[in-house]
């Protein structure tokens, strides 16, 4: 992944590289993130919080409310919580998609592996050896460094769409064989006739991601004070800063 023009006129840096340890020489910042994916990261943060809570009591609902049922809809609620924020996932990851054709080469990066590239392979090593705190000094990248870029590929791309076709696979038991939910991921019961391995697959899939939300927050965190640049703000702003003289 090249250097371009864009952003050598946004940056005066020494010693920050691009995910294929391409270094950018030439302002103490560089804009990475278009608003688009911005949103979309919030917008999905947020989904996932309300599916994984509401997901859990599905799997396993509160004891019997007192009194008559028809005075209760709690379990309608939630299930409709989580049928919502389903949408907004799914509509969401749709749009994430398109927007690669529009925006710039970072809103690319979650979607593939340079899995050709020697360096990314080198990349990935050094960073496991950063993350396990053999290595002294970090490596400042642009976008995603190339272990980040492995688990978000991972992650938001191909765990996504599978908790994706799951849900709606599992919805349409509800909607009937003549929904357009069943004419388009019914066809994940061939593979799973029995659609409890499917509810147990995707119930196991809300527990990848919760520990998976656990480990994204602390390396975010924990980069963005060890390795002198930001994270957690670039996801707001837009911009990527690099604090280059560390403090004491």
């Amino acid at each position: 992944m090249s250097v371009t023009s864009e952003d050598r006129s946004r940056a005066v840096l020494r010693g920050v590289m691009d995910a294929d340890d391409h270094v950018i020489v030439s302002g103490p910042s560089i804009y990475v993130y278009e608003a688009p994916v911005r949103i979309w990261h919030w917008a999905n943060a947020l989904a996932i919080v309300v599916l994984a809570v509401t997901g859990y009591f599905i799997g396993s609902p509160l004891p019997s409310m007192p009194g008559e049922a028809s005075d209760h809809f709690l379990m309608g609620y939630i299930r409709f919580a989580h049928f919502s924020a389903g949408y907004v996932l799914a509509i969401g990851f749709l749009c994430r998609i398109l927007w690669t054709f529009f925006g710039n080469r970072h809103s690319r990066q979650i979607f593939y592996l340079p899995v050709w590239s020697g360096t990314w392979w080198a990349g990935i090593l050094r960073e496991l050896r950063w993350y396990m705190f053999l290595e002294k000094e970090p490596y400042k990248y642009v976008g995603h460094n190339p272990l980040a870029h492995v688990a978000m590929f991972l992650m938001f791309t191909l765990f996504t769409a599978f908790m994706i076709v799951t849900g709606f696979a599992l919805y349409s038991e509800g909607a009937g064989i003549d929904s357009w939910q069943a004419k388009l991921f019914g066809w994940v019961f061939t593979y799973f006739p029995n659609s409890q391995d499917v509810h147990t697959l995707h119930h196991l899939g809300m527990w990848v991601i919760v520990v998976f939300a656990v480990i994204h927050i602390y390396a975010a965190i924990r980069e963005d004070i060890m390795s002198r640049q930001t994270m957690i703000s670039t996801m707001i702003s837009g911009e990527r800063q690099f604090r280059d003289e560390r403090e004491g």
